[in-house]
């Protein structure tokens, strides 16, 4: 039997581009990263505006940048300016000059909005108002708050169950807000809060947790400068996390080696130039890895078991290299451990990685030598099926040198959002732990649900099969982050009611349910007066600091509220009486927050005084000290298995990626400067090899088709673009390409969807 086409409207649409492939970018950052983010400041923002915001952007107790969540310095910080060039953007597209309310929405209809591109949607302006869509309108009208929030309860309470509902995060969304949220939820019935981490590093949360008890990295900021070797693997630091190069640039100034994994060679950790020194754009910046390890797509787990057999040879060979102390003190399971990987062919696991031999032996001596080993990570390594096995595995090799637990060593997952580990943090999440629901029952006097809820791929299938009805997403743009995006947009559709708190319009608005609302909320370079007075919020960073953000703008509408007012707001309409929460006092006044805050999460103690700390506070990380909170107090070795995937003839794996001019589902501009790729998005990244074999061309026009479970999925009018990648290996922009990615094909033990590894056939058009 043929495949069965999954028939759906697209979701996306499809526009005629010509892209100009030039060659990729030589080092990453230095005036032209300057350049390029003041040009995105000059032409979206008020130069009145942009004057108050940077010369408070990430400063202490100034405004946190809401792309990235990067740390800032614990100590003196850079008065130039302390954000990057994608920062910049990030600022550029929050505090538009540009607005669209009532009037705008009047004039264009869903179906005309739904023609333009992500970045078209994007430069729009910030929305000023609260707006609705009734069943069978075309446009979006205006609407008061309490009626809005009398709809939606209105939709909540009529439903047969609390789990027919599902209540989306994205990372962006505050503690404070993230808390209220969570809390009415689960007193509304439900753990179905779904987020972004599902998507991203759910995989990371799972290892580091099943390992060393917690599922956070272990290193600071300052660990990274102490480091002898930093390893990163399937991370592009220079577009998606760029002040991480300055650390970068500190530990080699300090005489670190840096070791890079990655398919493709990225321009950031090839060379950077630091933006704020003379010396360093004369000279042309710094030259950042010292090896580069460009893989096989999902080669992970095979490069580190091959090094560890290598680091197991030198071991018996010379002594001194394997930490016995450490690991007699510290561990379990080494034995256990030792004799899966003695069962290892070392010759076929480097084949499976696509390296010389050399450059393998090249890393394990580098790593042999050294104490002080960080390793980073980002989506290369959590996005595959196998994604919690190569995180891992990543812990075997820090164990097995006892680089956990000590200065300038560790683990180090690099996250996205500004504040997506922080919201976990809060307790958005689908499966939340005993004693955390414990404690919300022990301080607010109610009965939390027990029973896991959806995390997004079920949150999709759940829609799609009309199992839940009502869709509510606190930011972000849910149809263009998933996977599978016809399906998504299907499942979305089939809903009775979808709500988005936003601050820009994009493609999730545009694809709705029977009834749609738009939330218009404050960003985060606002000020927020409440009846209180002016408020702060917090936030958490990648590396565990809580410290706090308030804005500096004045609202761009009279017309939007906070996050925490609109949470307040919804919880009152929903839950009436039943609620044992002050709700209005609570929004009033954002201490109250934190006190609670403070009453159910361990950690937060004297929260309220330690965030007013200018650099905030540390929460307790056990792998970073060395203390590890797993069941018996030690850290675990595991056995982790190797990816089992069949490649089927004539196809090739696909990984999506970002441009240089996107964070996220934001498209800042259609171009990918660090990868030389200038108008166009719908571009195939592919061996030049490859496309000889085939007498293919660059620019030529092609579809790409994913097979998989018996349903044809199809990307169409891309162009190909020869690049440095290995061998029946290709990249794709998302959210482009998410309609490739099967829903159901996720991280075994997080599901995360696997949208590292995709098998796609390459189809040209005639």
């Amino acid at each position: 039997m043929g495949a069965e086409r999954d028939k759906s409207t697209d979701a996306i649409p499809i526009h005629e581009e010509n892209p100009k492939i030039g060659k990729p970018a030589k080092t990453a950052a230095g005036l032209k990263g300057v350049t390029a983010g003041l040009g995105h400041v000059n032409k979206y923002m008020r130069l009145s505006s942009a004057a108050k915001v940077l010369q408070r952007l990430n400063q202490k107790g100034g405004i946190d940048c809401p792309g990235c969540a990067w740390p800032d310095p614990d100590d003196d910080r850079s008065r130039l300016g302390e954000y990057c060039e994608n920062g910049l953007k990030a600022i550029a597209e929050e505090a538009s000059k540009k607005g669209i309310g009532g009037a705008f929405f009047a004039r264009h209809s869903v179906s005309e909005l739904a023609q333009l591109s992500d970045f078209e949607l994007g430069k729009q302006g910030r929305i000023l108002e609260p707006l609705i869509l009734l069943p069978g309108e075309s446009h979006y009208q205006p609407i008061g708050w309490d009626q809005a929030f009398k709809k939606v309860a209105q939709e909540l309470t009529g439903l047969k169950s609390p789990h027919e509902a599902v209540f989306y995060t994205s990372g962006r969304t505050s503690n404070e807000a993230a808390f209220l949220y969570q809390l009415f939820v689960r007193q509304y019935g439900t753990n179905n809060l779904p987020d972004c981490s599902n998507m991203c590093h759910e995989s990371s949360g799972q290892g580091l947790s099943q390992t060393l008890g917690i599922g956070k990295g272990s290193v600071t900021l300052e660990d990274l400068h102490e480091a002898e070797v930093i390893m990163v693997m399937g991370q592009n630091p220079g577009t998606n996390h760029p002040r991480m190069l300055t650390a970068l640039e500190k530990c080699k100034k300090n005489g670190g080696k840096i070791i890079t994994v990655n398919p493709l060679p990225e321009t950031g950790l090839l060379s950077f130039t630091h933006p704020q020194k003379v010396s360093s754009m004369l000279t042309g910046g710094t030259s950042l890895t010292d090896l580069f390890l460009q893989i096989q797509i999902n080669g992970d787990v095979a490069l580190l078991k091959a090094i560890m057999l290598l680091l197991l040879k030198y071991d018996k060979e010379q002594g001194g290299i394997v930490d016995r102390e450490f690991i007699e003190q510290k561990t379990e399971g080494f034995e256990a451990f030792k004799a899966d990987l003695e069962q290892h062919s070392l010759e076929e696991r480097i084949a499976e990685t696509g390296l010389p031999r050399s450059q393998v032996e090249a890393a394990a001596s580098l790593i042999a030598r050294h104490k002080k080993i960080i390793i980073c990570w980002a989506m290369g390594l959590t996005q595959h099926v196998n994604g919690v096995d190569n995180v891992r595995e990543i812990v075997n090799l820090l164990l097995l040198r006892g680089a956990i637990g000590k200065p300038g060593a560790g683990t180090c997952p690099v996250r996205g959002h500004s504040n997506v580990q922080g919201d976990r943090t809060m307790g958005i999440w689908e499966a939340p732990k005993e004693a955390f629901l414990n404690r919300l029952e022990e301080v607010f006097d109610f009965s939390p649900p027990r029973e896991h809820g959806f995390a997004v791929v079920d949150a999709i299938e759940a829609m799609h099969k009309g199992a839940a009805k009502v869709f509510l997403a606190m930011g972000g743009n849910f149809l263009s982050a998933t996977p599978d995006t016809a399906v998504t947009a299907k499942a979305l559709k089939r809903c009775q009611l979808t709500v988005h708190v936003s601050t820009k319009l994009n493609r999730s608005h545009l694809v709705h349910g029977e009834t749609a609302l738009i939330l218009p909320c404050l960003g985060r370079t606002e000020v927020d007066n409440q009846t209180g007075g002016r408020q702060f919020v917090t936030v958490e960073n990648s590396m565990g600091v809580v410290h706090s953000s308030e804005g500096v703008l004045d609202p761009c509408s009279p017309h939007l509220l906070s996050e925490p007012a609109i949470i307040g707001g919804l919880a009152e309409a929903v839950l009436g009486e039943k609620t044992t929460v002050p709700w209005t006092s609570l929004v009033g006044n954002y201490d109250e927050i934190r006190d609670l805050i403070e009453q159910v999460i361990p950690g937060f103690e004297d929260y309220n005084t330690r965030v007013r700390n200018p650099a905030g506070f540390y929460l307790p990380n056990g792998a970073r000290s060395g203390h590890f909170t797993t069941d018996n107090g030690r850290a675990k070795f595991s056995i982790n298995e190797l990816p089992q995937e069949v490649l089927p003839s004539d196809h090739f794996w696909m990984m999506t990626i970002r441009s240089h001019d996107q964070y996220n589902t934001t498209i800042y501009g259609m171009d990918d400067r660090y990868r030389g790729i200038q108008g166009g998005r719908r571009v195939v990244l592919l061996n030049q090899d490859d496309m000889k074999a085939r007498n293919w061309v660059a620019g030529q026009t092609v579809n790409l088709i994913s097979t998989y479970d018996g349903h044809k999925r199809e990307a169409l009018q891309f162009k190909l673009v020869p690049f440095s990648i290995p061998r029946k290996c290709i990249a794709t922009y998302f959210p482009e390409a998410n309609v490739l990615v099967p829903r159901d094909l996720y991280a075994r033990g997080s599901k995360t969807p696997a949208s590292k590894k995709v098998a796609v056939a390459i189809v040209p058009v005639d």
